[in-house]
């Protein structure tokens, strides 16, 4: 480890990580013609797709962890690359429901493999995506993952004095 890494803080270090890790799945998938963020929305598509889910625009939101805003946004761009079919929900009409497209598939099919590789290639200090420390590492992460950030209000505040 670097000395500079060695006095940096934990929020320093996860920035750090998720940059390095948003990068390396950028160019990895640029030769499929994604982005890091195409292939949150497509690879959570692809899981759900696999459960016989078709989850609205707003699951994926909540699922990816992108604004929703966002997520529609990128929702049109892989329906008109014909890589997702964006429909109305018969119980919600307000609301957009999403599948991948035969094509979508394939393609998201094609960049797992290679995030997959790329997630192994970072996890090998740890042993690999499957050893116990990886586990260990990745439980520690939907822990932090967990823990609600949202900007407390002076009421909040006033509300937990003594």
């Amino acid at each position: 480890m670097s000395e500079a890494a060695e006095s940096a803080t934990a929020g320093f270090l996860v920035w750090r990580l998720s940059m390095k890790w948003r990068v390396a799945v950028d160019r990895a998938l640029a030769p499929l013609g994604l982005t890091h963020a195409q292939y949150a929305l497509l690879g959570s598509l692809y899981g759900l797709a696999r459960t016989g889910q078709r989850p609205s625009q707003r699951q994926l939101a909540d699922r990816t962890g992108l604004e929703a805003l966002y997520v529609s946004k990128l929702a049109r761009a892989l329906e008109a690359a014909g890589l997702v079919e964006r429909t109305r929900d018969p119980k919600d009409p307000r609301a957009m429901q999403l599948s991948l497209t035969e094509q979508g598939r394939e393609v998201t099919g094609r960049a797992v493999a290679v995030v997959q590789g790329l997630l192994e290639r970072l996890l090998e200090p740890l042993g690999g995506r499957h050893s116990p420390r990886a586990r260990e590492f990745t439980r520690e992460l939907t822990a932090l993952l967990d823990v609600p950030l949202d900007p407390h209000t002076d009421d909040d505040e006033d509300q937990h004095r003594p």
